[in-house]
């Protein structure tokens, strides 16, 4: 027994000596400036998550700079970062050398399952890879018909609603109605499948997806952001009883279950087309025809096929729905532009009309710079998704655009960090980064798009538009030129045939922040997403 007691005291003298080892070798932060700290145990995390999104990193970033360090769980340090430079380097020149961190692959993993979103290293670049060809240019050109159909379909089914009130106009909650039509776009695009969700208000994966986000990530306690935050550090069976056993992720085990029941039925379907030497061009039988490959390397399993259909279907509809409710509430604050949009897309009609044509194509829109312009105003000014986590897979140094001030008054141009350290990329903070988008950044300003300028264009980071709003680098969003094409498709669709008005309730809408960041009425965020807009038909000239 004496000898047992020996070598477990040595055991945790030598756990001491390297945990205090660490803690004064590794490369310091305290010296990067930030805010006071809120509490020990969850450090600066409630005041990020438990306000409006947004406000925080904006905040902090103009008290800060573009580099500020915050305080996680247990008082470890963290940095929320929106130097263009610096992000360049963690998404696209390191790559995976800056993983995601294992509490927030775990989300993920419950939302969605072990697909592209969860995936890292070696898995991630086999899974991308074998999904990327389904996201090209011309395929997603090819879903153009697609998009534009659904959205006539809800166009239809808003004129039928306003055909039998005298006063010609009503009030519809935008993300109901354009999460559906988007959910059936998603459908027929990437499994020519018709989920039917605009004509069916009971369609189960509909409902399923309805305020998932919101029910299970929304107004977090501070119980939930422990939770949460500890996750990395316990063992997966622990994570995985305290997951069965919790009430707040009822719904998503419930999504969980019908998503799974959808995308069984169409892998089934898509193999035995396969099988009969039929097939679609859709996303989802281009996996199934990959996994009839020989070569190893272009399979997935099950389980992966599965994840992949559930990650589709939530990113491709909900990211959508809430840009879209996002710019259709802007225009209701600016009729002037909403105006001069209808204009310009009732010209291009006309054009496309005077070519004996009957519908858009993609190169029409290089025609209609203030259609695009309103698009990537709203996707800048309203980021689907606040932030990414990334973790430092090795002591780094970090390059930055705008030279940091330190709390000793020094001045860097770029930041050594130590292994483990996690950062929070801030999506708003880069997209409102007075460095980048001028000094009127946090005004939504279309025409900002539209100036052309000689001068040597700012650090590259971002897809589209060098926003940040569909990440960068080796975890870009595959799906952005679907995105794209799809808002362009629904706002000319809904610009040309409605006006849209703010209502009371309207102006009390803020940034809901749940994984993805929805418009709620103030006091109302446990109803979910909503954002009630008057609509009229559009008067028609003579």
């Amino acid at each position: 027994m004496a000898v047992l007691g020996i070598t477990l005291l040595s055991c945790s003298l030598t756990a001491v000596v390297y945990l205090l080892y660490r803690r004064f070798s590794r490369i310091s932060l305290t010296h990067i400036r930030g805010p006071p700290v809120g509490s020990f145990l969850l450090g600066n995390l409630p005041e990020l998550f438990q306000s409006e999104a947004g406000t925080v990193d904006l905040k902090w970033q103009r008290s800060y700079g573009d580099v500020v360090r915050i305080k996680g769980f247990m008082g470890e340090d963290r940095l929320l970062v929106s130097d263009p430079k610096a992000l360049q380097y963690i998404y696209q020149t390191s790559g995976y050398h800056w993983p995601k961190v294992p509490e927030r692959r775990e989300l993920s993993r419950i939302i969605t399952g072990q697909g592209l979103t969860w995936a890292e290293a070696d898995v991630h670049k086999r899974q991308r890879k074998i999904m990327l060809p389904g996201f090209g240019f011309p395929e997603s050109r090819a879903f153009l018909p697609i998009f534009f159909a659904c959205a006539n379909k809800l166009s239809e089914k808003w004129k039928d609603k306003l055909s039998g009130i005298p006063e010609g106009s009503t009030t519809l909650n935008m993300p109901y109605w354009l999460s559906r039509a988007a959910l059936d776009a998603i459908g027929e695009a990437a499994f020519d499948y018709q989920f039917g969700a605009i004509d069916n208000e009971e369609n189960d994966l509909a409902k399923a997806y309805n305020g998932l986000l919101a029910a299970t990530f929304g107004s977090p306690s501070h119980a939930f952001l422990f939770t949460i935050s500890a996750w990395g550090r316990l063992p997966s069976w622990l994570r995985d009883l305290w997951q069965r056993s919790s009430k707040q992720l009822d719904h998503a085990r419930e999504t969980e279950r019908v998503g799974n029941n959808v995308a069984k039925s169409l892998v089934e379907s898509k193999t035995e087309e396969l099988l009969q030497g039929r097939g679609s061009k859709d996303i989802m039988s281009l996996l199934v025809r990959s996994n009839a490959s020989e070569d190893e390397k272009a399979k997935m399993t099950d389980t992966e096929m599965l994840a992949q259909m559930r990650t589709i279907m939530l990113a491709g509809h909900e990211t959508t729905a809430n840009s879209l409710s996002w710019i259709l509430l802007e225009l209701s604050e600016h009729p002037e532009m909403q105006h001069r949009l209808r204009r310009e897309i009732r010209n291009a009609e006309a054009n496309i009309r005077n070519q004996g044509r009957a519908h858009f194509e993609v190169s029409d829109f290089d025609n209609m710079p203030y259609t695009t312009a309103v698009i990537k105003e709203g996707l800048r000014l309203h980021p689907a998704v606040l932030h990414t986590f990334r973790q430092a897979g090795r002591d780094d140094v970090l390059p930055l655009s705008t030279p940091l001030e330190t709390s000793d008054g020094k001045i860097l141009t770029e930041l050594p960090v130590p292994k483990g350290l996690i950062v929070m990329t801030s999506m708003i903070g880069y997209n409102a980064n007075k460095h980048v988008f001028g000094e009127d950044a946090d005004d939504f300003n279309p025409e900002r798009w539209l100036i052309n300028s000689n001068e040597k264009k700012s650090t590259t980071v971002g897809v589209y538009g060098n926003l940040l709003s569909f990440s960068a680098g080796v975890r870009s969003c595959i799906g952005w030129r679907f995105a794209v094409f799809e808002l362009h498709a629904f706002l000319i669709e809904f610009i040309s045939n409605f006006e849209f008005e703010l209502t009371p309730e309207a102006k009390s809408v803020k940034r809901y922040p749940c994984l993805v960041v929805v418009p709620a009425i103030e006091g109302e965020e446990k109803k979910g997403a909503q954002l009630p807009l008057r609509v009229r038909a559009a008067a028609r000239d003579s």
